[in-house]
């Protein structure tokens, strides 16, 4: 009985020991640094009690350069799965507290076996990021270990859901793995990503930059379009991982869950039969017309800092989750650029992906001209959202609110990309290009001789608009299934999906597409 008792002690123990990580100083150090310990991420992250956890007593191998003699059990990365809302997740947490995160080869192994129960079981994978990158003593053993992981989250692409939370450091080759993943969120202040260091950058290019600037949360949300989300602190941020969680199902076999609605599915929204005005230059907040037809008016932006002039995001119609992609005329008139289109074009192929039906708000005036955009391959970056819509086979609802002129129109999920159902309000106007344009390539002679040029060009403008800049022209010829009332967008919207719920599209059988990278 004794025995029995002094191994439960020497167990008790040792799990006391795996708990506190690289110790009680380090732990109350990353709390002064504004971060949690891995293990208490994982525990406001999941659900109360549920986390059941792996490889707890894993110890490092390395003997080289006195690292024998330092031992911490778990060896800087805590792994299990356990529940979110009571759905089942797998998740890893990297511990600076030990060897300050970084990856050893056990280390890896311990995230591939949660990456790899992940896939047998299709739920979805979250890492959670505080690592100072390889562990320079092992050497390519830790070289290889990243790129275990790296295949795993390849393989897993499109299979289940992945997110990234990076709440520190997250350097060198380390990136490559939350860069695969379908969404990475950022703590302000207390995270960063890059490549290179300052130091190496500053050898290199003379250039003098601080670990903030180089790879800060705003950096790689408002500049680089790196990460998705940016939050104020932990906690918020993992708040958001179970929110968007919600809107997501386990696996690419399953649909996302429907949630309850008291939202009343024929609602009329007034508002929006005069949220368009009258001058078609003057903008309009595109996200006032989301608020006002989604459930509840919740709606989960997705890189809302970076390329603004199009807005991505999820929100729900019945209770069914969508993916919604709409132009923003209230910044750069909603044109569509280079950082737009690879935005809009990742965004659609991971809705795609886990049988999210999208929806597409439409008020573009063309391409941006520009050398920049020219030199920069905004045939390419256009042609990937282009890509994408075609190739999507869930459920495409399209509203064209106003402007969708030129190439534009085609790309933001027109019928002839296989767009399901399209509307247009009676505001819309479909062209090949704006009427300044059109007429001065139309009637440029005749506006030379014109006594008065200024009443010629208005006399023209007025009659292109009433010929071509409307809804009907592309209604004769079925392009626009119906031209609906405004303030009845949220039932046809709604009435859509639900004909839609059956809806089996596939593509011609092949190993994959080449889209325009």
């Amino acid at each position: 009985m004794a025995q029995i008792e002094d191994k439960l002690r020497e167990l008790m123990e040792k799990r006391q020991e795996a708990k506190l990580g690289g110790g009680i100083e380090r732990i109350e150090r990353q709390h002064e640094r504004g971060k949690l310990s891995a293990r208490e991420r994982i525990d406001l992250l999941l659900d109360d009690g549920s986390f059941e956890e792996f490889d707890m007593f894993v110890t490092h191998r390395c003997t080289n350069f006195g690292l024998d003699k330092q031992k911490y059990l778990s060896d800087g990365v805590v792994t299990g799965y356990g529940t979110i809302d009571g759905r089942l997740v797998y998740v890893f947490s990297q511990d600076f507290t030990v060897f300050g995160g970084s990856l050893s080869e056990t280390f890896a192994r311990k995230i591939c076996k949660v990456m790899d129960m992940a896939m047998k079981n299709g739920a979805p994978l979250i890492g959670l990021n505080d690592s100072g990158g390889a562990r320079i003593q092992e050497g390519v053993l830790s070289l290889a270990g990243y790129a275990d992981i790296f295949l795993r989250n390849v393989m897993a692409s499109g299979v289940v859901p992945q997110i990234s939370a990076v709440f520190g450091p997250c350097a060198g080759g380390a990136v490559y793995s939350p860069a695969i993943t379908d969404f990475i969120v950022m703590s302000k202040n207390t995270s960063y990503m890059f490549l290179t260091g300052p130091k190496v950058v500053r050898t290199v290019t003379n250039e003098e930059v601080t670990e903030e600037e180089l790879g800060g949360a705003m950096v790689h949300n408002q500049v680089s379009g790196v990460s998705h989300f940016a939050v104020e602190n932990e906690q918020e941020g993992i708040s958001l991982i179970r929110k968007l969680l919600s809107y997501l199902p386990q696996n690419n076999m399953e649909d996302p869950p429907i949630m309850p609605c008291t939202d009343a599915i024929d609602r009329l929204e007034d508002s929006l039969n005069y949220i368009i005005p009258e001058s078609p230059n003057k903008p309009y907040d595109m996200k006032d017309v989301i608020h006002a037809v989604i459930d509840d008016g919740e709606f989960l932006q997705v890189q809302r800092h970076f390329a603004p002039n199009i807005i991505v995001g999820f929100g729900r119609f019945n209770g069914r989750s969508v993916g919604v992609v709409a132009n923003q005329p209230n910044y750069m008139a909603g044109v569509l650029d280079i950082n737009s289109s690879r935005k809009a074009a990742r965004f659609v192929r991971f809705c795609d992906s886990f049988n999210i039906p999208i929806i597409t708000f439409v008020d573009v005036p063309g391409f941006l001209p520009g050398t920049g955009q020219e030199f920069g391959g905004i045939i390419t970056h256009g042609a990937k959202l282009l890509y994408a819509y075609a190739e999507a086979t869930v459920p495409k609802v399209t509203v064209i609110t106003r402007k969708a002129y030129g190439g534009a129109y085609d790309v933001m999920s027109s019928k002839h990309l296989r767009g399901d159902i399209n509307y247009a309000w009676p505001t819309a106007e479909i062209a090949v290009m704006g009427p300044k344009g059109a007429i001065e390539i139309i009637y440029g002679k005749e506006i030379k001789v014109a006594d008065d040029r200024e009443l010629e060009i208005q006399k023209r403008e007025a009659e292109y608009r009433d010929k071509f800049a409307t809804p009907y022209v592309a209604a004769q010829h079925g392009f626009i299934d119906d031209v609906i009332e405004p303030r009845n967008t949220r039932f046809r919207i709604i009435r859509a999906l639900e004909s839609l719920s059956t809806k089996r599209d596939s593509n011609p059988p092949k190993k994959h597409g080449n889209i325009p990278l």
